[in-house]
C-alpha cells in the first residue's frame, strides 16, 4: 500500500467547549484511512494527523466539566492543512471574551495556506476574528439573530448546512467553511475529507461511522476537491466564472477574452497553477457535479447530461467513463447514498 504523508489538522480547545464536538472532530479525522482498512483486514494508513492545541497547551474544560488535556500549545502551531474550531457550549459572550487571546493565533493561522473551518457557534470567533468579514457563513439556527447582530458583515446563511467561501487575498490563499448546528458537523468533515483524501475515502468514512452523506444544496461543493490553494489570480478568476457557470456552453477563447491575455498565455497558466487546462477543468467541474447528482439517487441519467452542460448524451457518456471507468448508470448503482 503507498504511503501518504498525513494532512495535519489543529483543532482549537478552549475552556467552554462543546465536549462532544471536540472529540468527534478528533475521532472523525484520527479514524480516517484506519477504521475501514481494519474491516477489511487491510494495512491501516492513517490521513490526518490530528492535535488539539489550546493556549499555552493547558487542559482544557469542556462546558460539561469534562476534562481533556491538549496535545500541544497554539502559539507554537506555525502551519497546518487544517484548522477546526469547535461548538462553544457555554455562554457565547462568556466565552469569547475569556478565551480572547486566542483570537490573534486563529488570524495568524488563517495568513497561511490552511483551510479554516468552525462547527455551530465555532463561526463567532471566526467572525470576531474579521474572518467572516463580507463572506457567506451559517451556524446554528438558534445564535443567528445574535450573530447577525454581532457581525452585521457577515452575509448569515443559517438555512444552510454548510457553508465555503474563498479566501481571495494575497495572505490568505485558503478556505473557510461553517457548519450549522448538531449533525451538519458531518456534512463538513465528510466533505473536508473528500477535499484532501478523495471521493472513495469520504464514503469509506461514512459507511463505517453511519453517517447519512447525503448533503443539502450541492452545487456550492462542486469544485470544493478540483480548487485547490495556488497564487495566480487571474486563474483563480476564470476557475470560478467556470464553476459558476458550467451549465452554460463555455469556450476557452471565451474566457481568455474575459481575462485579456490570449488563449495559449491562458492555457500555460492554467496548467501551472492547477496542473490541468482550461478546457480540462471544464469536464472536471462538470463530472464532479455529475458524480454528485449521481449520489443523491435522484436524477435520472437521460436528465443528467443536460444538467451538467452536455447536450450530447453519448458524448458524456464517453467522457464520464474515461474519468471514472464507470458508466453514469454503473456509478449510481455503486455510490447512490440510498444504497449506503
Amino acid at each position: 500500500m503507498p504511503y501518504f504523508k498525513p494532512f495535519k489538522v489543529i483543532i482549537v480547545g478552549f475552556d467552554g467547549v462543546l465536549g462532544s464536538a471536540l472529540t468527534g472532530a478528533l475521532d472523525l479525522f484520527s479514524f480516517t484511512g484506519v477504521s475501514w482498512q481494519r474491516f477489511l483486514d487491510e494495512e491501516v494508513e492513517p490521513r490526518f494527523n490530528v492535535q488539539i492545541a489550546s493556549l499555552g497547551g493547558v487542559d482544557i474544560r469542556c462546558s460539561n466539566r469534562l476534562i481533556m488535556q491538549a496535545h500541544g500549545d497554539i502559539q507554537e502551531v506555525t502551519e497546518c492543512d487544517l484548522l477546526l474550531i469547535p461548538t462553544i457550549g457555554d455562554s457565547i459572550d462568556k466565552v469569547l471574551s475569556q478565551n480572547s487571546a486566542l483570537i490573534p493565533h486563529i488570524k495568524r493561522l488563517a495568513n497561511t495556506k490552511a483551510d479554516i473551518a468552525s462547527n455551530c457557534s465555532g463561526a463567532f470567533f471566526l467572525a470576531k476574528a474579521g474572518l467572516l468579514d463580507g463572506k457567506i457563513a451559517t451556524t446554528h439556527w438558534g445564535y443567528a439573530s445574535k450573530f447577525k447582530a454581532d457581525f452585521p458583515l457577515v452575509d448569515l446563511q443559517e438555512n444552510q448546512f454548510v457553508t465555503h467561501s474563498k479566501n481571495q487575498s494575497k495572505e490568505q490563499s485558503g478556505n473557510i467553511f461553517c457548519a450549522a448546528g448538531g449533525s451538519a458537523f458531518y456534512d463538513l468533515g465528510l466533505l473536508l475529507i473528500e477535499r484532501y483524501c478523495g471521493r472513495e475515502i469520504s464514503t469509506q468514512v461514512a459507511k463505517t461511522q453511519i453517517i447519512d452523506s447525503k448533503r443539502g444544496n450541492q452545487n456550492s461543493y462542486t469544485n470544493v476537491t478540483l480548487h485547490k490553494p495556488h497564487a495566480d489570480q487571474l486563474v483563480q478568476q476564470v476557475q470560478e466564472f467556470i464553476e459558476e457557470n458550467f451549465r452554460q456552453a463555455i469556450q476557452v477563447n471565451q474566457l481568455a477574452d474575459m481575462v485579456n491575455i490570449t488563449p495559449r498565455t491562458l492555457n500555460r497558466r492554467f496548467q501551472a497553477a492547477v496542473t490541468m487546462r482550461p478546457i480540462e477543468y471544464i469536464q472536471a467541474v462538470r463530472i464532479e457535479q455529475a458524480k454528485r447528482l449521481l449520489e443523491s439517487g435522484d436524477v435520472t441519467i437521460k436528465s443528467l447530461a443536460q444538467q451538467v452542460g452536455y447536450d450530447d448524451i453519448s458524448s458524456f457518456t464517453r467522457l464520464f467513463k474515461r474519468a471514472t471507468e464507470l458508466t453514469p448508470k454503473e456509478y449510481q448503482d455503486k455510490f447512490s447514498r440510498l444504497a449506503i
